[in-house]
């Protein structure tokens, strides 16, 4: 059993990866919550405590990380639990995907991790959408080589926006509203941001399929908003919140070949 972490900007996530596809527990945990190595021992021991798994079974540590300043307290925390078997995912990792693009070793772990889970799980030429604090759009072939994608704002950042630069507009909660047309202050920013994430991501999809000249791209949907949005984009293919620790449990299993 592998124990692997997904180190986001907002969002940390961890998970018990049973097998490469199967999760026994996850968790999310913030990243902006600054924390020692002994303090993120605790809390994942806890955390591993509250579960069903014995975590006596855990024999690897895979991190993914795009905060490179929790890279250091990550690995000692993993390597406190599960011993000397911790590895980090990342561009220059051997592993049997291509990163066919101009700069290689700028490519998140994340995109890495979903390039080598979407070869494995789908089998088709793909684009990955990652909704989380950026939304990501990883441009995938049937082999496994990365071409490339498109990174735009996050869903969160209309709703922060709105909140931090208006004298009136509140902060709300990202939901899918009951209607379009709002008819008061909180249900005409939900409606205007959940929508306005759903066309932007169909709008970039559609010009992705039309330049890559893979009509029939699947579209897997994945990230903290996967099951938000995921259900109301007509393009959505595959939805699947995990797809990234997915990939790094399936990069795991490479490195330690």
């Amino acid at each position: 059993m592998q124990l692997v972490v997904d180190v986001g900007n907002t969002e940390t996530v961890v998970g018990l990866a049973r097998d490469v596809t199967e999760l026994a527990a996850h968790w999310r945990i913030s990243s902006s919550v600054p924390r020692t190595a002994d303090e993120l021992t605790v809390l994942i021991r806890a955390l591993l405590a509250g579960s069903d798994v014995d975590s006596s079974q855990i024999t690897r540590g895979v991190i993914g990380s795009v905060v490179p300043s929790t890279d250091h307290v990550w690995a000692k925390t993993l390597s406190q639990i599960v011993g000397d078997d911790v590895v980090s995912v990342g561009p220059a990792s051997k592993l049997s995907i291509v990163l066919d693009v101009e700069e290689p070793l700028s490519v998140g772990a994340d995109r890495i991790a979903n390039t080598l889970a979407a070869r494995e799980l789908y089998h088709r030429d793909t684009v990955v959408v990652d909704l989380g604090t950026a939304t990501t759009f990883d441009c995938i072939t049937r082999e496994g080589v990365f071409l490339g994608g498109v990174i735009s704002p996050g869903v969160p950042a209309g709703l922060e926006w709105l909140a931090a630069k208006t004298a009136k507009l509140p902060f709300v909660e990202l939901r899918p509203p009951e209607v379009v047309i709002g008819r008061r202050t909180e249900t005409c920013i939900q409606s205007g941001v959940f929508y306005q994430a759903v066309e932007s991501v169909e709008g970039i999809v559609r010009r992705i399929r039309d330049e890559w000249g893979k009509p029939d791209a699947c579209v897997a949907v994945t990230g903290g908003f996967a099951t938000t949005i995921g259900s109301h984009l007509a393009v959505a293919d595959e939805i699947e919140p995990f797809l990234t620790l997915y990939g790094l449990a399936m990069a795991g299993e490479e490195m330690a070949g």
